[in-house]
């Protein structure tokens, strides 16, 4: 993706993921809760760290709940990604909101980062990229990463057998129509599925399997990798610089 092209740059479908889609995730707090217990086990202290791809920026805040100290960079192309971010957080001086484009090589050089950071955390962004992109940012990442450092990234994944990719489908769908439900929706589930299934932004999706990726991160140099959680399409994984 260049910049200015994407779907994900507008108000509208910004403002229909953040208040339509994002809180109907499914394991949404497991998730958020596993990427916490690694940081726990792997880190003592995070001072510095990215949150890439950011959206409202609930991965970034979650980490700087349990680390005061830490300084995050809230990094997203999307203009009203960014706007949300900002809003959503409660101490601005603990936080930097710069719009780069992750599919550039040159996007990091826009942070102004003082040194390496000790932990940099993705959800739902990178899978927008192309494949060959994904492992030049993965290299990035590391090449920022102090020793010891972590890169965990939430994401949507491949699922190869096209039955997994139903199942999945479906599973989405129901955590939908239930979230759509509890706000007050009175939509049927069959208008709910069509507008999942009829949704412009999937053209924008670039799946990979998750165990690929892994292999990627080993390759460049990460070590303890894995996946952490795995409910069909939906994997956090990833892995630690050597220290």
């Amino acid at each position: 993706m260049e910049s200015g092209t994407s779907e994900w740059q507008t108000d509208r479908l910004a403002r229909t993921y953040l208040q339509g889609v994002r809180g109907a995730i499914p394991l949404a707090q497991e998730q958020i809760q596993v990427l916490l217990a690694i940081v726990r086990a792997w880190l003592t202290e995070v001072r510095a760290m990215l949150d890439l791809g950011c959206s409202d920026g609930i991965l970034g805040r979650a980490i700087q709940q349990e680390h005061p100290k830490a300084h995050a960079w809230f990094v997203d192309f999307s203009p009203p990604m960014l706007r949300a971010a900002r809003a959503a957080h409660p101490d601005p001086e603990r936080a930097s909101f710069v719009q780069a484009d992750l599919a550039q090589p040159a996007w990091h050089e826009q942070l102004a980062l003082p040194g390496p950071v000790d932990l940099v955390v993705s959800g739902f962004a990178i899978h927008h990229l192309p494949h060959e992109r994904k492992q030049a940012l993965y290299a990035e990442v590391h090449r920022m990463l102090a020793p010891g450092g972590v890169f965990l990234n939430l994401e949507h994944v491949a699922s190869p057998p096209k039955a997994v990719e139903a199942l999945f489908a479906a599973h989405f769908v129901d955590h939908l129509y239930a979230y759509h439900r509890l706000h007050g929706s009175e939509q049927a589930r069959d208008e709910v599925a069509r507008a999942y299934y009829a949704r412009q932004d999937k053209e924008e999706n670039i799946l990979a399997p998750v165990d690929q990726q892994c292999r990627w991160l080993r390759q460049i140099g990460y070590q303890d990798v894995d996946c952490f959680l795995k409910v069909f399409e939906l994997a956090l994984f990833g892995g630690r610089r050597a220290s």
